[in-house]
């Protein structure tokens, strides 16, 4: 990112969002802009292309805390056109004019506590260039099924993105021809020069903030250096992941300006199984029994996910409701030791009785007339 995109470029805007926004604000900003923007939904669309490139561009110094309060810093002190001070404001108030090299003396120490010094601190004091920034975090989706979650998986993910120009290999220069280094600011970026009590700091004119002249532009990116790109990434996704976590792969973001690169962050999210449900660890089943079943007590085969089914016993007189546990049968965690299934009974209410049946269901109400409900009246006081 030039100095010259920190100054002119509102990224507030461009997410839509204002410069109090959370974190939490500017990244559901970023990923609804995202969907709407994105080259494989608007094909061949050069304005949609270029808005993808605004946004990701935003989303990559306001996501970053670092990134963003020298974006602010620097919106600040010469958002306006420069950063002025009044004729006898200078050094000692004599009508010394003001240079903001005065920010960042010799000793390099700085007011700014590192933010504005990291971003202009060499600008005048013939150092250079700015120092390297990491590259932005690619956020990414993927959708399992319910077994793959459990059992991790192998992906591809597809990344769309700006990155380095293949064609020019991100100089911006036409291949066969090279940059050199802009002679009106040193390859600074930056100019400075006095307009009477106080000096004026903008953007080269003559390389645009960049530092380096481009005498042939590559055709690929008008001589940008960046350009859009998709790239497949096969992301191994854990056992055990769970529905909305997110996968940070290491690295495997965009490229830094002389850093490193930055993570893709892989969201989640699983589809639900037909049968078995999710709890920690642990699997989750309901088992349907009949009425004799609960009340006699039952051996049953019960389903597992990745084997054989397995026996479990109903105790008699189990009620609708009742967890009974099969250890070992749930997730793999991450210690290698596995979760248990969690199977809850559900006595099952026929919703058609034979005659045989009706007649079985009275003769069995006369020779048991309990009251299950008898002990709610004895609960309750009435005055």
């Amino acid at each position: 990112m030039s100095t010259r995109d920190y100054i002119e470029k509102d990224y507030y805007k461009a997410l839509g969002v204002p410069k109090d926004a959370s974190q939490a604000d500017i990244k559901k900003s970023y990923r609804k802009l995202a969907r709407k923007y994105h080259p494989d939904a608007n094909k061949g669309d050069a304005a949609s292309e270029e808005k993808f490139k605004e946004i990701s561009e935003a989303y990559d110094v306001l996501s970053d805390d670092k990134k963003r309060k020298e974006y602010d810093e620097a919106r600040t002190l010469f958002g306006g056109g420069g950063f002025r001070v009044p004729h006898g404001a200078g050094r000692g108030g004599g009508g010394v004019p003001f240079d903001l090299s005065d920010l960042f003396g010799s000793s390099g120490s700085s007011s700014a506590g590192g933010g504005i010094g990291d971003l202009f601190g060499n600008i005048f004091r013939g150092g250079g260039r700015t120092a390297g920034r990491r590259g932005a975090d690619v956020e990414a989706e993927v959708t399992l099924s319910f077994s793959d979650a459990v059992h991790g998986v192998t992906v591809p993910i597809q990344l769309t993105g700006a990155g380095a120009c293949p064609t020019c290999h991100g100089s911006g220069a036409r291949p066969g021809t090279a940059t050199h280094v802009c002679p009106s600011c040193a390859g600074t970026g930056m100019s400075s020069r006095n307009a009477g009590g106080f000096a004026f700091a903008e953007p080269c004119r003559e390389c645009r903030g960049r530092g380096i002249v481009v005498d042939d532009p590559c055709p690929t990116c008008s001589g940008s250096g960046q350009a859009l790109s998709t790239r497949t990434l096969r992301a191994r996704i854990p056992a055990g992941v769970a529905d909305g976590q997110r996968i940070r792969l290491a690295g495997k973001g965009q490229p830094g300006d002389g850093g490193p690169a930055g993570d893709v962050v892989v969201h989640v999210h699983v589809r639900p199984h037909q049968v078995f449900g999710r709890k920690g660890a642990n699997l989750t089943l309901a088992l349907p029994v009949t009425f004799p079943e609960a009340a006699l007590g039952a051996t049953v085969k019960v389903p597992t996910l990745d084997g054989p089914p397995v026996t479990v016993k109903i105790p008699p007189g189990t009620s609708s409701g009742r967890t009974l546990r099969v250890r070992g049968k749930g997730i793999t965690k991450k210690d290698g030791t596995r979760g248990d299934l969690l199977v809850t009974v559900d006595v099952a209410v026929p919703q058609k009785l034979s005659d045989e049946a009706k007649a079985a269901l009275a003769s069995y109400a006369g020779a048991q007339p309990d009251d299950p409900r008898q002990h709610l009246n004895s609960m309750v006081s009435h005055d």
